[in-house]
């Protein structure tokens, strides 16, 4: 089968090719596992992360990505899935099951947790291999291509919103604008009719593209917004919106970093945390950690109710590098989505 490969930890804009396309083997599952036909993958700033050695280092060579959506061609023998059966898999790949995390249904926190595409081959490929419990249906009122950022984008999305605690009415900020924030942005809208949502984001088409989806305010990274805000999501992968969110919070209010990891380019800005102006009266950080399966399946079923249609851009499989490349440049409108396909 084809796939791209993650060779080695190099500078995306560097080499501009991070990714080697490859013929290798098609994956054979044990018992518990299935064997999907791809159809298509979406591209999230945690590969850039891998590719450039800020995450936990993965497995060389490894195919990464982990916003699948396929088709079951070869079943588990516990039969969970039948053939031809469209299934979706998330950064989740596969936890302990025993531990007290993952007998708490919180098993993103266990200390043997695998993500897909990092700890074992994910989705930039034609076919890929799961454990069954870690597979999720998809709901039929979403195509594959709608259906991909939704695996990581929308269900940290969704995770984040849980973990700021917002009340109906609060004032919530978004701070960046891509693929997540664009959904969160939807799913508040849905689920907290009488929350204004102000964002934050350092293009001009980002901020334009907020307004059209409902922000009530737009802003750069740096400006003030109208108002002291409840809850603010950060999903940037910088230090710098940190600081500025931070005095943009009210008092009490709380800020939910949804991020794996942040880049290091510009961490001295750290330097200017300020006890009295960012973290007194009470302010909170609390950071996201993966995604749980409740999250993944409680997510879907919430897209499918909305319903939410991200906004998304297409590349085959082959263009995956391009992709990524754009991705770090910043040129971003919504998800960006492989047809693995090449449909």
């Amino acid at each position: 089968m084809k796939a791209m490969v993650i060779a080695k930890i190099n500078n995306v804009l560097e080499t501009r090719a991070p990714l080697e396309m490859r013929d290798v083997p098609t994956p054979v599952p044990q018992a518990d596992q299935i064997l999907i036909n791809v159809s298509t993958c979406g591209v999230c700033h945690t590969e850039l992360d891998e590719i450039e050695g800020r995450t936990p280092p993965p497995r060389l060579p490894m195919i990464p990505g982990h916003q699948v959506v396929g088709q079951v061609v070869q079943p588990d023998q516990n039969g969970r899935f039948r053939e031809g059966d469209r299934v979706g898999v998330a950064w989740i790949y596969h936890a302990c099951g025993a531990c007290k995390f993952c007998t708490s249904g919180q098993e993103n926190l266990c200390h043997d947790f695998q993500a897909t595409g990092r700890d074992a081959d994910g989705g930039y490929a034609e076919y890929m291999i799961v454990p069954a419990g870690f597979a999720y249906p998809i709901p039929s009122s979403l195509s594959d291509f709608e259906a991909a950022p939704l695996l990581c984008a929308g269900a940290i999305g969704y995770r984040s919103i849980r973990l700021t605690g917002l009340q109906d009415g609060q004032r919530l900020g978004l701070t960046g604008f891509g693929a997540s924030a664009h959904l969160v942005l939807k799913m508040v809208r849905y689920q907290f009719p009488n929350t204004p949502v102000y964002v934050f984001a350092r293009s001009e088409q980002e901020q334009a593209f907020a307004l059209e989806l409902g922000a009530v305010w737009s802003g750069d990274t740096s400006d003030t917004a109208p108002e002291k805000l409840d809850c603010i999501i950060d999903t940037t992968p910088v230090w710098t919106p940190v600081i500025e969110a931070m005095r943009n919070l009210e008092s009490g209010g709380r800020l939910v970093v949804n991020a794996i990891r942040k880049e290091s380019i510009d961490q001295d800005k750290l330097m200017l945390l300020d006890y009295p102006t960012h973290l007194w009266l009470e302010k909170e950080i609390k950071s996201v950690a993966n995604v749980a399966r409740q999250d993944v399946s409680e997510f879907l079923e919430l897209a499918a109710n909305i319903p939410i249609h991200p906004e998304y851009q297409t590349y085959l499989l082959e263009d995956a590098n391009r992709a990524l490349v754009e991705l770090k440049e910043r040129k971003i409108r919504g998800a960006k989505v492989l047809d693995c396909q090449g449909k």
